[in-house]
């Protein structure tokens, strides 16, 4: 960039050249704690927290489930059906004291699926087919308190035993029944090798049912090396427990009779709640949606019933805060008649489903636990919320390019008490007002040159739609809007400034005006995982939807996670980045914020203002081309989404050039640059948006209905993406088991142990034998008890290759 453009730039900007007017002492002396110092130039870099071998990476995989089956063999129809909910309403109809049409369309969803596969359905299956230790495990997770072995049973019982035709039948979500798999396969052979089984025992707590759909948790925690090929890594273990979590469903299909009492399992990435699910939750209670949806919580806590209850609460709380969305937006002057759609009493948007990865650092984490350190958790405190403030500018790189969740909107739903979901609850007014625009100009709802949006009731919006061919939108990632992805903060209680115990505040601001409640945890995009609570010091994004694939997208997010970490800590440490340049105030925050969510909606511009007090949200403008003086908004800048995220990447190849040198980082920036640059053919969202439409035979999402496009998506990840992730799983496991278990490799000879699952049978002629059955679905109970058993063998090397605890 010429002198002359930066010039012109702070001209419009109205400020001079700021520098380092802020005084950083007190940063860079929490640094200084760390051993941090910047005037030792040769070890700097290395010293920085999250650079070289100081992260460790987990993650959270949220997953859909099907359960494919005629109506009177699956659970979720049959608990419908003879639910008190559904004979009452029947009742009530017939008495002429409700519409008939609450029946009608019950019966509706119940009789009409022709592709009868039934999401987030429980299944049933015959307890005598459990193993002992699987009817142990089940056993002690219906206590109540599962630290007192001889505690009762819980209180609803009943719904997770029942007796059909004289037969004990157990009723289990299929995120427990993933549990019970494992855990039969354990107890099934005697003569199973005990390291495996010791491996197989502890990672059963890893397969949680708190939500709607099933998640997973990290086997171990992997250190982030060179050497081992930094966030590959993270994408070997995520992939390995991917499937694992096939191979269970597979053997629960065939070993619990699921497949011959016509039910069929199916658990696959999708970052949306199921088109039938949200018709299905506008025409019933929100109490019958959380009996019907709501996990039960019988793994990953010891008060099972306790966790369930407080699902119940967040369900409850997002359902209360969405209605009281629509009056912000009356406030916010987008609401501006009486007659609006006000949103269904069920908040469905925890049945939204991404991948959460944490990363943290060794460093932090050795210093707060050592208490000579002087480094205490309130400077943890202060440094955490300062890195989340300045990661949070670079957020839009992550949206569409790594993760994405595709969807259509038609014109009938472009209502902004619908469409807008939580975002009136995370950005400022005036942001919510220009986004609210340039979306309705982006969709193109125009008629006579005049911006338009539905009426009201649904016939006379489709009969519009038709009549101006006003198709909707399509929206790159609907996933970070249709969920409560961050809060904003309050005028008195900022969620980062730096201080202990500020989202106390913030929620009990939030709390009083109806929004949140104080008991559930701070949403943010990303998160500060405090060392006295988590036991480890790092951040959590949770900004991942869905990933197309997962050898070549989590590994190469995790590592931009990753020198995004360290590049805060460099500018804190040199004195670039103090609480000062990222003022707290929510209209700030909302500035910000803001980049992240046009992002995802996929608007082309934003608006900053001109004399804006984020200091480092200039320094990124400034590097930014094609910045221009806004003419409806005159003290504003309106700047392209993409020449920001362009200059995002540049920022990234100057000031981090050190860092991305060290940490071998420069494939990966490059492979950023095209996923930036050229989106249709290699940004997830480009890639799985094509997927999409090959399976419609389409060139576009608009020239379907939204119905149409959303129903293939759905079919998209249940078949096709499913099966791509699954093969590429299979491989990336077979090339890590014949790698790890060549003789003496790394000191851990398991030679003897495999050979003892597979009987004296050659390995690799196993493998070939049994691959394509998998990929397939047609493998044998049998051939599926020896691949878990290898599977496990895997795990358990790479568990204790790089240490329980990393």
């Amino acid at each position: 960039m010429s002198q002359l453009e930066t010039v012109k730039k702070d001209r419009l900007f109205q400020v001079d050249n700021v520098g380092n007017s802020f005084c950083p002492d007190e940063a860079r002396g929490i640094m200084r704690l760390l051993g941090v110092y910047v005037a030792d130039s040769e070890q700097f870099l290395s010293a920085l927290p999250f650079s070289l071998n100081d992260t460790r990476a987990g993650s959270e995989s949220e997953l859909q489930v099907a359960v494919e089956g005629i109506k009177d063999a699956v659970d979720l129809p049959k608990i419908i059906e003879q639910s008190n909910y559904f004979q009452n309403i029947i009742k009530r109809s017939n008495a002429g004291e409700s519409p008939r049409q609450a029946v009608t369309e019950l019966e509706h969803f119940l009789q009409n699926n022709n592709e009868s596969v039934w999401e987030n359905s429980w299944v049933r299956f015959p307890k005598s087919v459990l193993s002992d230790f699987a009817g142990k495990v089940l056993d002690s997770d219906l206590r109540a308190d599962k630290r007192n072995p001889i505690s009762g049973l819980r209180s609803d019982i009943h719904r997770f035993l029942v007796r059909e035709q004289g037969e004990e039948i157990v009723r289990v979500p299929v995120s427990y029944l993933l549990k019970l798999s494992l855990a039969d396969v354990i107890g099934l052979q005697r003569n199973v090798p005990e390291s495996v089984r010791r491996r197989g025992v502890s990672i059963l707590s890893h397969f949680l049912n708190d939500n709607t759909s099933p998640e997973t948790l990290s086997f171990y925690v992997v250190p982030l090396r060179v050497g081992d090929g930094m966030g590959g890594a993270v994408a070997r273990e995520t992939s390995t427990r991917f499937l694992l979590t096939q191979l269970l469903a597979m053997y629960a299909n065939k070993k619990f009779l699921l497949q011959e009492r016509g039910q069929k399992v199916r658990i696959y990435f999708s970052a949306h709640p199921p088109v039938r699910q949200k018709k299905l939750n506008e025409i019933i209670t929100d109490s019958f949606y959380r009996e019907l949806f709501m996990n039960p919580c019988l793994s990953g806590w010891d008060a099972g019933e306790e966790k369930y209850h407080y699902m119940h609460l967040c369900h409850q709380v997002l359902s209360r805060s969405q209605l009281n969305a629509v009056a912000k937006l009356r406030e916010a002057d987008i609401i501006t008649g009486n007659l609006v759609v006000l949103p269904n009493t069920s908040n469905i948007s925890l049945a939204n489903n991404g991948t959460h990865i944490s990363l943290s650092s060794k460093k932090i984490t050795d210093h707060l636990r050592d208490s000579s350190s002087g480094f205490t958790g309130v400077h943890e405190k202060y440094l955490g919320d300062l890195v989340i403030k300045m990661v949070e500018h670079f957020l839009p790189l992550f949206v569409g390019a790594y993760s994405a969740a595709p969807y259509r909107m038609d014109f009938s739903e472009f209502r902004p008490e619908k469409a807008l979901g939580f975002l009136p609850h995370e950005l400022d007014y005036t942001h919510l007002r220009m986004i609210w625009r340039r979306w309705k100009k982006k969709a193109h709802l125009k008629f006579l040159g005049g911006p338009i949006t539905p009426f009201g009731p649904v016939w006379l919006d489709r009969a519009i739609s038709t009549l101006f061919r006003l198709k909707g939108d399509f929206i790159s990632d609907f996933r970070l809007i249709d969920y409560l992805v961050a809060l904003m903060s309050t005028d008195q209680s900022p969620a980062l400034d730096g201080t202990t115990g500020n989202d106390v505040k913030l929620k009990q601001d939030l709390a009083d005006l109806g929004i949140f409640d104080t008991r559930m945890s701070l949403y943010m995009i990303y998160k500060l995982r405090e060392f006295k609570s988590m036991g480890f010091s790092g951040f959590e994004g949770r900004y991942y939807s869905l990933f197309y694939s997962l050898k070549d997208d989590i590994g190469k997010a995790v590592e931009i996670q990753t020198l995004l970490n360290a590049l805060a800590f460099k500018y804190i440490a040199e004195g670039n980045l103090t609480h000062a340049h990222i003022p707290d105030e929510p209209v700030i925050e909302s500035e910000r914020r803001q980049i992240f969510f046009d992002a995802a909606i996929g608007i082309p511009t934003f608006y900053v203002r001109k004399n804006t007090r984020n200091i480092f949200l200039k320094r990124i403008i400034a590097r930014t081309n094609g910045v221009r003086a806004s003419h409806r908004y005159p003290e504003y800048l309106r700047i392209y989404n993409l020449e920001y995220r362009r200059a995002l990447i540049h920022i990234l190849r100057q000031d981090a050039a050190g860092l991305i040198e060290m940490l071998n980082m420069r494939e990966t920036i490059d492979d950023l640059q095209q996923r930036i640059d050229n989106p249709s053919a290699c940004s997830v969202v480009g890639k799985v948006t094509e997927g999409i439409l090959n399976t419609l035979n389409v060139s576009s999402p608009m020239c379907v209905s939204s119905n149409e496009f959303n129903r293939a998506a759905e079919k998209y990840y249940r078949e096709d993406l499913r099966a791509l992730h699954l093969a590429e799983s299979f491989q990336m496991w077979e090339e890590r088991f014949a790698w790890l278990f060549r003789k003496g490799n790394n000191g851990f000879n398991q030679d003897n142990v495999i050979r003892l699952v597979l009987k004296n049978r050659d390995s690799v002629a196993f493998l070939t034998s049994v691959k394509n059955d998998v990929l397939k679905d047609t493998v044998s109970v049998e051939d599926l008890i020896v691949l878990i058993h290898l599977v496990l063998i895997t795990i358990d090397h790479d568990a204790r290759l790089y240490g329980e605890n990393t």
